[in-house]
């Protein structure tokens, strides 16, 4: 049983609310990232005489999905994809970190490897509302690795 405020604060989980998103060598503020998960295909493995298993195969791509409110002059994700023509692609690696009350303290990355956007999505307009405009990126990347600081 946890005594000390140290031990504590080691075993309780950590808030999903204070992260930090590096784009390349650009910091940026994101509401929301979804998508952090990697997967593989399985395999059917059958031998001759009639047993089966189930074998891990490829992983899949990484699909992540990052939020943020729209805001004058921040264009850094419509410029990376304008930059997208046929057959090339400025792939970049992200860093998605969850941090300490402060902000200040890493506590877990996610290092998102050779990502390029694959839909840029503006927000829904509407005169009655009074909503933030929101724009939506949807990432695909090669790998995900989690390193726990």
């Amino acid at each position: 049983m946890a005594t000390t405020a140290l031990e504590i604060s080691e075993m309780c989980p950590i808030p999903t609310y204070r992260f930090v998103v590096t784009v390349g060598d650009v910091a940026m503020a994101f509401s929301e990232v979804s998508g952090l998960s990697q997967t593989v295909q399985t395999i059917d493995y059958r031998d001759g005489t009639g047993h089966w298993c189930l074998m891990p195969g490829q992983r899949q791509p990484v699909n992540i999905t990052l939020r943020r409110g729209m805001a004058k002059r921040r264009k850094e994700l419509s410029d990376w994809f304008n930059s997208i023509s046929f057959n090339t692609v400025d792939k970049k690696d992200i860093l998605i970190s969850l941090t300490d009350e402060t902000g200040t303290e890493l506590l877990i990355t996610w290092n998102v490897s050779n990502a390029f956007i694959t839909a840029l999505n503006g927000p829904s307009l509407s005169a009655s509302g009074n909503e933030v405009a929101m724009e939506e990126v949807t990432l695909m990347a090669d790998r995900l690795k989690i390193e726990f600081h």
